[in-house]
């Protein structure tokens, strides 16, 4: 019996585009199934959006960021086009237009998934074009979305001595850390009452403000950017505030948050909403088309989070691939974690209820001084949320507690410490040994302990094996401590094991702390994945 060959229509080469096509190249190796094809606007190759502060904080290169080497995906049979537009969609020829250096041509395709991700928000500020600001044309003003935006700041900041960063969001603060790493002078200027304020309560917001003044940059809050005027013979340039005051600015970063790009979904008569309106199957109102990512509506929400893109990958790989027909998403828990040197931050679930709520019980510690901040919010004896600032020893085992729903220790101290209760009801920090296999380790990966195990079993001993096999430290990195624990904890409890043989506990196993993190931020406008 032959089996028919179906072309999947990729469009979009981000972080969810490139990982669908990645996640149906495992489910179909040999292209009998599927042919794969990716387009993407970007000339270049699918690179981790994550890791773009790094990149202007001058620790890494924009190649550094690319998600696979040269040469991955053609080997795995997927025909990936770069630096081309898809300028219409026909669902019912099932057909797209592309537009590409060379011309135009017409792509035929049996499964259509739209992965356009999103777009900077540029708030209404006189002398800003969006349009320009998109192309990268717009003197002294840039955004902070792809790797060209990172080029076009590191080349800004040879000459620039005073940057505004414009948004106190997740995005913004990255930028401005980086800004700082580089010895420019940077002042936030964000609309609300406090930085982060869709991630963090007053309190919380208030010890953030003083981390961040402490490492060198100005907080301007409750304003708002109303004009940039650029450099005149007798003055520097400046942005006008909406209060009447200026800001010197050499440089303007534009990071007020990302909207979803929806435009050819709503040309092609798709529904949409905020975003590109999807089922649990991430079915669009087309038949055979589909959308994931930053442009899909999910049970009226749209993520600005590179994990939930990650996760309807899965799902969306295993409809596709006839690997299981019945997938469902039901979504993907909130955690936001900010990536910046020298700022240990996450914020997960419900952070918005008050201490003295009825219905939750609400533990918080301040310490503005040493800029600590925890708050953790729980019901039925479970972890519903948490604010962690400055507290990085008890992160990775309350994230492990919020993703697992599991009852929390009775002894809230310990809780409060990032302890778990083990034998006799001592509390300890989390062990390699006792945690269970469905622990996660990498959230950006959703790998767990027990995926760890089963590759360590399969001959990959160093932390780049485990890499290779599972993708486990390949998203914002910051679990590869985790990762070397757990190898060095098994190869410490059986070091002449044979292949396949079970793992033995060793008899003093090491404590080591999980530390998970997705990408980046959520809402209308959305902050979107760094």
């Amino acid at each position: 019996m032959t089996t028919t060959t179906r072309r999947v229509l990729v469009v979009g080469n981000g972080m969810a585009g490139a990982r669908l096509a990645e996640e149906l190249r495992r489910r179909d190796p040999d292209a009998e199934r599927l042919t794969v094809t990716v387009v993407g606007e970007e000339p270049h190759a699918a690179y981790n959006r994550v890791l773009l502060s790094t990149v202007v904080a001058g620790g890494i290169t924009t190649r550094d960021t690319r998600l696979k080497p040269e040469g991955w995906w053609e080997s795995r049979r997927v025909d990936v086009v770069r630096g081309s537009v898809v300028t219409a969609v026909d669902v019912t020829a099932r057909t797209a237009t592309l537009t590409t250096a060379g011309g135009e041509r017409v792509e035929r395709w049996d499964e259509l998934v739209l992965a356009t991700g999103s777009v900077p928000f540029v708030p209404p500020i006189e002398g800003v074009d969006a349009g320009r600001l998109a192309s990268g044309r717009q003197p002294g003003v840039v955004a902070f979305r792809t790797v060209d935006d990172c080029d076009r700041i590191t080349v800004a900041t040879e000459s620039a001595s005073h940057a505004v960063v414009l948004g106190g969001g997740l995005l913004g603060l990255e930028a401005a850390r980086g800004l700082l790493a580089r010895g420019v002078e940077v002042t936030v200027v964000h609309p609300q009452a406090h930085p982060m304020d869709r991630q963090l309560d007053a309190d919380g917001g208030a010890v953030l403000t003083r981390v961040l003044s402490g490492l060198g940059a100005r907080l301007v809050l409750g304003r708002r950017v109303v004009a940039h005027r650029p450099a005149s013979d007798d003055r520097p340039p400046t942005v006008a505030l909406d209060d009447g005051s200026e800001l010197r600015a050499d440089l303007l970063v534009v990071a007020a948050g990302v909207r979803p790009r929806t435009e050819l979904a709503r040309a092609a008569g798709l529904v949409v909403r905020r975003g590109v309106v999807v089922d649990d199957h991430l079915a669009t109102s087309a038949a055979h088309v589909h959308a994931l990512g930053e442009c899909a509506e999910h049970r009226g929400e749209v993520p600005g989070l590179v994990q939930p893109g990650w996760d309807q990958a899965r799902v969306l790989a295993d409809r596709l691939s006839g690997a299981d027909a019945g997938a469902r998403y039901e979504g993907t828990p909130t955690l936001t974690r900010l990536k910046a040197r020298d700022i240990d931050l996450a914020s997960m679930g419900r952070v918005d209820v008050d201490v003295h709520d009825a219905g939750h019980e609400v533990l918080a510690f301040t310490d503005p001084v040493r800029g600590r901040y925890a708050k953790l919010v729980l019901r039925h004896d479970r972890l519903v949320g948490a604010i962690l600032l400055g507290v990085g020893d008890a992160a990775g085992p309350l994230t492990q507690l919020y993703d697992t729903a599991a009852v929390v220790p009775r002894d809230r101290l310990a809780l409060m410490l990032g302890r778990a209760v083990t034998r006799g009801s001592a509390p300890e920090q989390v062990n390699l040994a006792e945690m269970p296999g469905g622990a996660v380790v990498c959230r950006c990966n959703t790998v767990t302990k027990a995926a760890v195990v089963a590759a360590h079993r399969d001959g990959a001993d160093t932390v780049a094996a485990v890499a290779e096999r599972t993708r486990a430290t390949t998203g914002c990195g910051s679990c590869r401590g985790a990762v070397e624990g757990l190898c060095a904890w098994l190869r410490s409890a059986e070091p002449d094991r044979g292949a396949g043989e079970p793992v033995q506990q060793p008899e003093r196993p090491a404590a080591h702390h999980l530390d998970q993190r997705p990408t980046d931020d959520t809402t209308a406008p959305t902050e979107g994945a760094a």
